[in-house]
């Protein structure tokens, strides 16, 4: 019986040391999540600014008529 009961101990130990290591896991990933938003957020608006210039410029070039 007490074997059985050292068992379930260990595993029980295992697993609230598997359940802190993915919590921690788990926080990591929503922070790095967090910047790679903000970074392709960042990126689309450089993207649509670039874009708003680049039709202005079109925009100017005179037409040819053919």
């Amino acid at each position: 019986m007490d074997t059985e009961i050292n068992s379930l101990e260990a595993k029980v130990a295992q697993f609230v040391t598997l359940c802190e290591r993915l919590r921690a896991e788990n926080t990591t990933l929503r922070q790095q999540l967090a910047v790679a938003q903000n970074d392709a957020k960042r990126l689309n608006e450089k993207i649509d600014g670039a874009k708003s210039r680049l039709e202005g410029l079109l925009n100017r070039l005179p037409t040819t008529t053919g």
